[in-house]
């Protein structure tokens, strides 16, 4: 977008800061699925810092922290839907790892 719309865009170390703290989340997920945790806790620490992860990619990288305050809010029903999906199949995925022998 150009500067005549409003938009502010961060500069290139901003990006590369955003960027690189997504790199070393994702380097925090790998070492936590080498943890020996319980199931409900390593899924819990796991969806948690993805949804930390979606929200700085949202955020930044597809500009919503630019965007107006009604736009931010209009997303909020389809983030409560997706949240409640998850722990609509959360139970589930408990008892799969209960089958494995």
């Amino acid at each position: 977008m150009s500067s005549e719309t409003g938009h502010e865009h961060g500069s290139t170390k901003t990006y590369i800061a955003v960027w690189v703290s997504l790199v070393a989340l994702s380097g925090l997920e790998v070492l936590l699925t080498y943890q020996s945790l319980t199931v409900i806790v390593m899924l819990f620490l796991l969806l948690s810092l993805s949804i930390f992860k979606a929200g700085l990619i949202i955020s930044y990288f597809m500009h919503l922290l630019q965007e107006r305050l009604s736009l931010k809010l209009s997303l909020i029903p389809a983030l409560v839907f997706v949240i409640a999906l998850l722990f609509f199949f959360f139970p589930d995925a408990v008892r799969t790892n209960e089958l494995n022998p």
